[in-house]
């Protein structure tokens, strides 16, 4: 994987959210016919954007808490594969399944036995119930085969319930100060019902395979979820780092009490190597996004290390 990889210089940008909706979704009458076949087959939604055919696999059939307290699906709990063509016109997969522990070698089995690489397993949280895993899938071929390949292992992934046909209560008005919370961390994002996210490209790092950019929509992003209220909500989120960033970032999430629940890679054979840090904390939402926005401010100061 990843044969051309070169780092540029220049600044992180904001870029598409891949687990929460980012700006308008592209009509559908826009998405190449090979793309639309996709969701069909696959039986779920998805939009696209910049290139990227994203298909949503939420997991809002679970009910998760931390430390006993509710968190919403939009929080972290997402799950989603992506499609962008290579140069040869052959598409490159990347995707990241939302599961119970049950679940993880069941799917893991349907995803290996029809030709998918699984190139990363890890938690997102600690006291989470139920436990959630995180299965990082990779794949190449067109886009009908992907999704057939695809489909005996989002097969074993519940489905959302069915939406009720009962007219929905009122949307209840944010409790967060979302300007505030784009203002400490220097980028805007969007609300997703009760959680404000804010995601941001690594598009100074220039990551391709096959030609493909690998850009935020296909994972190679950092974001900041919040949720609660302005005197006591909970952060989570991620950190795309170059090798050089990784003790910076900690040491500026450690010094601002936010804990650390995970280091790994999502993709496998990249040049740069690119780590993944997830971290989560409570309290003022003031207090945790000036953390978020210190551990951003370490991207892109330390260079390359290859």
């Amino acid at each position: 994987m990843f044969p051309h990889v070169r780092v540029l210089p220049g600044t992180l940008i904001l870029a598409a959210a891949l687990v929460s909706p980012a700006g308008a979704q592209t009509p559908a009458a826009q998405t190449p016919a090979d793309y639309q076949a996709v969701l069909t087959a696959l039986g779920r939604g998805g939009d696209f954007k910049d290139s990227v055919l994203k298909v949503n696999i939420p997991r809002s059939d679970l009910k998760v808490t931390i430390g006993q307290r509710p968190a919403p699906t939009p929080f972290g709990f997402g799950g989603w594969v992506a499609m962008t063509k290579a140069t040869d016109g052959s598409e490159v997969l990347m995707g990241d399944l939302v599961l119970t522990e049950d679940e993880v070698n069941p799917v893991m089995s349907a995803l290996l036995n029809n030709g998918i690489e699984v190139t990363a397993l890890h938690n997102h949280f600690f006291h989470e119930q139920p436990r959630i895993f995180y299965m990082h899938v990779h794949g190449m071929g067109s886009a009908a085969d992907l999704s057939e390949r695809l489909k005996p292992a989002l097969a074993l992934v519940p489905k959302p319930p069915a939406t009720s046909t009962a007219s929905p209560a009122p949307a209840a008005a944010p409790s967060l100060d979302t300007a505030a919370l784009a203002k400490t961390i220097g980028h805007q994002g969007e609300q997703g019902g009760p959680v404000y996210k804010i995601t941001i490209g690594r598009d100074d790092i220039d990551l391709r395979e096959h030609g493909a950019k690998i850009n935020a929509r296909m994972g190679l992003n950092t974001w900041a979820a919040f949720a609660g209220s302005d005197a006591d909500a909970m952060v989570a989120g991620d950190v795309a780092m170059l090798a050089s960033e990784v003790t910076p970032v900690l040491k500026a999430l450690r010094s601002n009490g936010i804990e650390v629940v995970a280091i790994h890679h999502h993709m496998t054979g990249t040049n740069p190597a690119i780590f993944f840090l997830h971290y989560y904390g409570t309290g003022p939402a003031s207090k945790l996004a000036g953390g978020v926005r210190a551990a951003i401010d370490e991207l892109g100061r330390h260079g390359a290390t290859h």
